[in-house]
């Protein structure tokens, strides 16, 4: 978090609103601060995203987090955060979201680098039957990367505050997303390269298994004021190559999602067919130096 955005620094013990009390900070984004917090009513803890305080008075964030609101309470869904309450009217404006028992998947990544294709195929089916439902429910998430995805069982698709219908993703003229995991559609909307929508979820978690299978970036994307094939490499290059030690059968299913086109790309449905026989092919589990039969 940087040291110039305005924050409401709740200590441990502090009221965050009536009967949510804080325990400890988790993060945020120029928006909003996320703090883990004890809900008194629910009596467990819970994750509350507070509007940051220079932000309350904010038409274009408070639209945000109503969306977000809108969008969780639209969707039912095992890998997908659930909402347990909000105030949008008060002095600050917050949502309570589900706490999910686990690490973000950068984190892990951070940490641990790359991870086993035994976590890596069932991260890539959870976050395939969240966004084929959500493509069922006419949601695009359009911010599927790592720090997202929360490693429970299952993985959850976490901030949904940019989330739109597919008619008002295919209506976006500016960039929304972060760079990393941008779908070309996304990087330059305005351009004749397929209009932001379903597909660009497919491309987002393209991406993000490129990222947890290989502890690297697809990209080296440039900053905000070079060209725009310097800022977004992916508008004019593939994915970089991926390293030997990942497994042919997951790298040629990482490429399929991240396909230049959206009309090349598969949906979130055929990403789970693909990723199920590859599951079925890995090693049993086994206890090491020992065989267990029943008798």
């Amino acid at each position: 978090m940087s040291d110039e955005q305005a924050a409401w620094d709740f200590a441990r013990g502090d009221e965050i609103a009536d009967g949510l009390i804080a325990m400890k900070l988790l993060g945020g984004g120029n928006a909003f601060e996320a703090y883990l917090a004890f809900d008194e009513i629910l009596y467990a803890p819970v994750v509350v995203k507070v509007v940051r305080p220079d932000q309350v008075d904010d038409p274009d964030t408070l639209r945000g987090l109503e969306r977000e609101i809108d969008m969780i309470d639209a969707l039912e869904h095992p890998a997908i955060v659930r909402r347990f309450g909000a105030d949008l009217d008060g002095d600050r404006p917050y949502v309570i979201l589900e706490n999910i028992d686990g690490p973000r998947l950068s984190s892990l990544i951070r940490r641990h680098g790359p991870l086993p294709v035994q976590q890596l195929l069932p991260l890539a089916l959870e976050i395939a039957s969240a966004l084929h439902y959500m493509r069922l429910r006419d949601v695009c998430h359009l911010d599927i990367k790592p720090s997202n995805v929360i490693m429970g069982a299952p993985a959850r698709v976490i901030d949904l505050s940019i989330a739109r219908s597919a008619a008002a993703a295919a209506r976006l003229r500016d960039v929304i997303g972060t760079d990393d995991y941008l779908a070309p559609e996304q990087a330059d909307p305005t351009s004749d390269r397929g209009t932001p929508g379903y597909a660009s979820d497919v491309w987002g978690l393209g991406a993000t298994l490129y990222h947890a299978a290989t502890a690297q970036r697809p990209f080296d994307v440039g900053d905000e004021g070079d060209p725009l094939d310097v800022q977004y490499p992916q508008l004019v290059s593939r994915p970089r190559p991926m390293p030997e030690f990942v497994e042919v059968p997951v790298a040629e299913l990482v490429y399929r999602c991240m396909a230049p086109r959206p009309e090349d790309r598969p949906e979130p449905a055929e990403v789970a067919e693909m990723v199920q026989p590859l599951m079925e092919a890995m090693p049993k589990a086994r206890l090491a130096g020992f065989k267990i039969s029943a008798r």
